[in-house]
């Protein structure tokens, strides 16, 4: 803990206007606008403590401090407030400081406005926003997306009284400040308030402060309590080590929440005076939001207290404030965080090139059998039913699975169990409705039939659709892991998509759709056994084992699985049931999977190689979430050993695998991660080879020799490798709160209308290639208007594309006279028997 903050300190803060030695200040304003850090108002004792004498003197003075160019910092001063102010709250925020409330040595304010820095003409302006519901000083605030949170402060500077008020203000929409519900607990001044993502969403939370009325003994508070912008309600969590009274919080990394300064009150009620030591240097905590646990973050080179924790320049600033009462410090604190991470090691580098060359090696190996495309497309439908079953199930499973699902159950729960139950629920469908037609009418790429049931322009259309989406899942799956790996091993992450990337596109186009499929056999093992591993180590840490875990993902609500509410904006049961559809649409339409049903001796076979992937996917299911749950538990009982900095929840499997696993095995597990992601890459480069090939290349150019379609095919596997590649470099800088429901909505928008053109040939004698076109386009459209309008789930955009297609196809084929196309074998009304596929 002690070398997780790096700290320095920027230029104090300069003397007040006719002061020769520069005064700290508390309670002032203070923020970030225009890459600046402004500090404003504030109150000190200039003249010496009170007793000695001096008095307490409130200012409207303004500084800002800038980054040169060079490097150096430095401040503007003559800048006023339009009356003196301290102990308000204060927001940083796009377009301003946003100031709230505050007082003086008369009386508290309602006023909040706007302080702007302008870097260019070197002046501050002031906006006014909408008053607090009444007078307000010693409150805490936050700020979640738009909207600014207020709790707690005091209303007058006689008879000081804590209030218990509650306030929000929109900064988009916001009219007035809304007075929410107020928290189950006491009133308070001088609390901390901090807005950060809870898992299901982002929360509020209230932090300690003290309880002060006429009367009455001032109560030092160390409880903690929630609060659900959605449902406008709270919850109580555990309390906070000691009291914070006066420190400062703010989000820190993904789920944690950091906790700086503060007073404990360990002398509170004593008269010390000036042989007062100052505020305790080692209140600094790390709250982490998912296990409601904490974590101390070790000394602080001094504690300052009524003042802010402020994000700046890849770091965190503390300007100024208390640090032992009437003494206020004009130094600028700033920390950043120590990257944690360990680098391999000489056995973890072994285990990883090990794998990695054998990877080549098969890709060598069954270079000798690729003599035609048959051989590089088709595997010359040699491969065995439970080989194709497994590299199905590779290819699905992909680095998705091995760490955003962990993430997601570590995060949340298993409400998207369900989900991936969605294979098992459509499986038969896959089987008896839809493989039949690939097999029987010997194609190699599966939108061959759709000229074959309507024309060339939708072929060629589903197929360039489906290629666009292998595009975009390359650079999505090669930028999940390399990121995660880049964060916990200090690997670049380029580097990391080059390995993957490279190596995936030098094996494929070596041995062709054989050697992915056992390089896919190959990374399952790996993939499935890794994480058994990784179950079992987190478990045997854990103090009671399994019956530990149990209870205590019982208790937290972390087993829960189904949301039986009529709420199709959430992850309900009935969205759950809809989303198959997404299971459905890579079994019908997508050529990376339909290919490996081409790739078995018949259709018996190809039928035990869906059903394979299918009985697979509910232990494997089960694991993975069982591995979230298992990090869960593992964390909560040990809250010391997680990243309090990690900034994506995704990283937390590898960080477990780096940090928790002796050397070499977390060599072998940062391997399966690469398998992971190499099984589905691999997949997707040959498929779209594939698909140029037949369905472009063969397609208009007549009796083309078989060498040159080869080295064709070759030539587009490494372009294709190339260009997802560079892909996911582009993407490497892009910011996605959740990879996985990022892949999820990629699927929903490109993916639905595609199925449902599969569904309206094979199901349908009425449809026609008019029906099916507007129906492709009438589909994407929807799914745009639904992700951009309806406030649906991400979820459900592959079942309005697919069924948007699907009513809207057919729909419109009733406006068109039948093509007098010949059906037969085309619909599961005149489909040939199996025998045919043999002729």
């Amino acid at each position: 803990p002690s070398g997780v903050l790096k700290w320095e300190e920027l230029p104090e803060l300069p003397p007040a206007q006719g002061q020769s030695i520069p005064h700290g200040l508390a309670g002032a304003f203070s923020g970030i606008h225009n890459n600046a850090l402004i500090i404003a108002g504030g109150a000190n004792f200039p003249d010496g403590a009170p007793w000695e004498g001096g008095k307490k003197a409130w200012h409207d003075d303004i500084y800002v401090l800038e980054k040169q160019g060079n490097g150096h910092y430095e401040w503007r001063a003559g800048f006023k407030l339009p009356t003196p102010l301290a102990y308000g709250a204060s927001i940083s925020t796009p377009s301003g400081l946003v100031c709230i409330g505050g007082c003086d040595a008369l009386r508290c304010y309602p006023d909040v406005f706007i302080m702007k820095w302008d870097a260019i003409s070197q002046t501050v302006s002031f906006e006014n926003l909408p008053s607090l519901p009444s007078p307000c000083a010693f409150a805490s605030a936050a700020k979640s997306e738009n909207t600014i949170y207020v709790a707690g402060g005091q209303s007058v500077m006689t008879g000081e009284e804590a209030m218990k008020n509650f306030w929000s203000l929109d900064l988009v929409h916001g009219k007035k400040w809304e007075t929410l519900p107020s928290w189950d607990g006491a009133p308070r001044i001088l609390s901390i308030l901090a807005a950060q993502n809870g898992g299901t969403g982002d929360y509020i939370y209230l932090f300690s402060g003290r309880h002060v009325a006429p009367k009455m003994e001032t109560q030092l508070l160390k409880d903690v309590h929630r609060f659900d912008p959605a449902a406008k309600t709270w919850k109580r969590l555990s309390d906070a080590p000691r009291c914070l009274m006066a420190g400062s919080g703010a989000a820190f990394g993904a789920n944690h929440i950091l906790l700086i300064g503060g007073d404990d009150g360990g002398y509170w009620g004593q008269d010390l005076r000036n042989d007062h030591p100052g505020f305790p240097r080692d209140m600094a905590y790390a709250y982490h939001t998912l296990t409601d646990t904490w974590a101390n973050m070790g000394e602080l080179p001094q504690n300052h207290v009524t003042t802010n924790l402020i994000s700046w320049e890849n770091g965190w600033v503390i300007p100024s404030g208390e640090i032992r009462p009437a003494v206020r410090t004009p130094k600028i604190l700033k920390f950043e965080k120590i990257k944690s991470t360990r680098r391999l090691a000489g056995l973890d580098y072994l285990a990883l090139i090990a794998y990695l060359l054998s990877l080549i090696g098969m890709g060598f190996y069954f270079s000798k059998r690729e003599n035609t495309t048959d051989d590089f497309f088709l595997a010359g439908r040699r491969v065995p039913w439970w080989a194709a079953g497994l590299s199905i199930f590779g290819t699905q499973l992909s680095a998705i699975t091995f760490m955003a699902i962990p993430a997601k159950a570590y995060a949340t729960n298993w409400i998207q169990f369900l989900f991936n139950m969605g294979i098992i629920a459509i499986a038969p469908l896959i089987v008896y409705g839809f493989l039949p037609f690939f097999r029987r009418l010997n194609i190699t790429s599966a939108y061959e039939y759709l000229e074959k049931r309507f024309n060339i322009v939708i072929r060629l259309a589903g197929s360039a659709l489906f290629i666009i989406f292998q595009i975009g899942r390359i650079g999505i799956v090669l930028l999940l892991p390399s990121l995660a790996l880049s964060v916990v091993t200090g690997m670049n992450v380029y580097f990391c998509i080059l390995i993957m990337g490279i190596l995936s596109t030098v094996y494929t186009v070596m041995g062709g759709i054989e050697a992915v499929i056992w390089t896919d056999v190959l990374q399952v093992f790996v993939l499935v056994g890794g994480a058994l591993v990784c179950f079992f180590a987190a478990l045997f840490q854990i103090d009671g084992g399994f019956s530990r875990l149990f209870s205590m993902a019982l208790q937290e609500g972390k087993l829960h699985f189904i949301n039986w509410e009529w709420d199709f904006g959430r992850l309900t049961i009935w969205v759950i049931i809809l989303s198959w559809i997404n299971a459905l649409i890579p079994y019908a339409s997508d050529q990376a999977v339909i290919q490996r049903y081409l790739t078995t001796k018949d259709e018996k076979s190809a039928r035990r190689a869906v059903w394979t992937n299918a009985v697979l996917t509910l232990p494997a299911t089960l694991l993975f979430f069982g591995i979230g749950t298992v990090l869960f538990v593992f964390y909560k009982s040990h809250p010391m050993r997680l990243d309090p900095g990690m900034a994506k929840i995704d990283n937390v499997f590898p960080w477990f695998i780096m940090r928790e696993l002796p050397m070499g095995l977390s060599g072998l597990l940062i391997a399966g991660i690469f398998a992971a992601s190499m099984s589905t890459l691999d997949s997707s480069m040959n498929s779209m080879s594939t698909a140029v090939v037949t369905d472009f290349y063969r397609r208009f150019k007549p009796n083309p020799s078989e060498k040159y379609c080869l080295d064709l095919a070759r030539w587009l596997t490494a372009i294709f490798g190339l260009f997802g590649t560079v892909f996911a470099i582009f993407l490497a800088s892009s910011d996605f709160k959740s990879l996985w429901d990022q892949f999820v909505m990629i699927i929903g928008l490109l993916g639905g209308g595609l199925g449902g053109l599969f569904v309206l040939g094979i199901f349908t004698k009425r449809a026609n290639s008019a029906g099916a076109g507007i129906g492709l386009l009438f589909g994407g459209v929807m799914q745009y208007l639904a992700k951009e309008y309806s406030g649906l789930h991400s979820f459900l955009f592959a079942a309005i594309g697919f069924f948007s297609c699907i009513v809207a196809g057919y729909a419109i084929s009733l406006f068109f006279p039948r093509s007098g196309k010949s059906l037969d074998g085309l619909t599961v009304f005149t489909l040939h028997s199996e025998r045919s596929e043999n002729k």
